[in-house]
């Protein structure tokens, strides 16, 4: 049996996510904040480099996004 999975994808997010790739960002989630370089952009994720970690953060997890110098 095939299990299929569904996620909502706003391109309005995933648009403006793309324009800070490479940029420190804090992402705060439904859990946490996070701050790092943002590295990648993925319908469903991104992915957040903090030092040598990757954080993996569903868009659908995310609450707010704030640029840092």
């Amino acid at each position: 049996m095939n299990t299929q999975y569904q996620t909502m994808i706003d391109p309005f997010v995933i648009e403006t996510l793309q324009t800070v790739i490479g940029k420190h960002l804090v992402v705060e989630t439904t859990r946490d904040s996070v701050r790092g370089v943002l590295k990648d952009v993925k319908p469903d994720h991104i992915t957040l480099m903090a030092g040598d970690t990757p954080f993996f953060i569903r868009i659908q997890q995310i609450v707010t996004i704030m640029p840092i110098s």
